[in-house]
């Protein structure tokens, strides 16, 4: 199979049976992974696999930094998780974000990788992802942050539904005209319609929307998260 018929039938699985791969199976994919576009080959990452008691210590973890009274059975949908970790380098030319990015990249080959090789995978994420409870389960050091976890399991027999095709066309574009006046606003092609202006405009206006309301609810998100924490935090100064 191709790379580009590989990622054209990859699909996220939310329910995934029993059957896992094996540490050492594992291993040759996970060097794969390492392959991903490094600057200076910092390789700011790190993996950890969660396998069955450990999924139990993370779902205690989850209900310590949402204040819920019992442990989250999240954890338990797979049996086996892949905790994806950023491990910051320190670095004068490769800022934090773009190590962020390399960790992310490892992340997403390693799921087409498992997929190829006929596992069924899903990455999860959540507002408690970056709480102290959760780093603790995982031993973080102070330079590094959870980015979710890689859900791994046997493909059931029935297929999730599709995903909508991208619209390449629609996402591909070409360098805008260079400027033509001072006041901040890009110049138009002259073979563009006014009319095409207006359309581009109202998109651009309707995409900051969804944005903003994207924004606005991991806002919220992240405040439920941190409110829970200190919870926490006071209970676990008063015992």
């Amino acid at each position: 199979m191709s790379a580009l018929e590989a990622v054209r039938r990859r699909q996220s699985w939310s329910k995934v049976t029993p059957e896992a791969p094996t540490r050492e199976q594992l291993l040759p994919l996970i060097a794969a992974a390492g392959r991903v576009a490094d600057h200076s080959s910092l390789r700011p990452w790190r993996l950890i696999e969660l396998r069955g008691e450990d999924r139990e210590r993370l779902g205690s973890a989850i209900a310590q930094a949402t204040g819920d009274s019992s442990p989250s059975s999240k954890p338990l949908r797979a049996s086996l998780l892949i905790a994806v970790v950023a491990s910051y380098r320190r670095s004068d030319k490769v800022p934090r974000w773009e190590q962020e990015a390399v960790a992310s990249g490892v992340a997403h080959v390693l799921s087409l990788l498992l997929d190829e090789a006929g596992w069924g995978v899903i990455w999860r994420t959540g507002g408690y992802t970056r709480t102290a409870a959760v780093a603790r389960a995982h031993g973080l050091g102070p330079d590094e942050e959870l980015l979710g976890w890689l859900y791994v399991g046997g493909k059931p027999g029935k297929e999730p539904g599709r995903r909508t095709p991208v619209d390449a066309e629609a996402l591909l574009s070409r360098m805008p005209a260079e400027r033509a006046d001072d006041d901040g606003a890009a110049a138009q092609d002259p073979g563009e319609s006014d009319t095409c202006g207006k359309k581009a405009k109202k998109k651009a206006k309707h995409k900051a929307k969804k944005a903003a309301e994207k924004a606005r609810r991991r806002a919220e998100k992240r405040k439920k998260a941190e409110k829970a924490e200190r919870r926490l935090r006071k209970a676990e100064k008063r015992s």
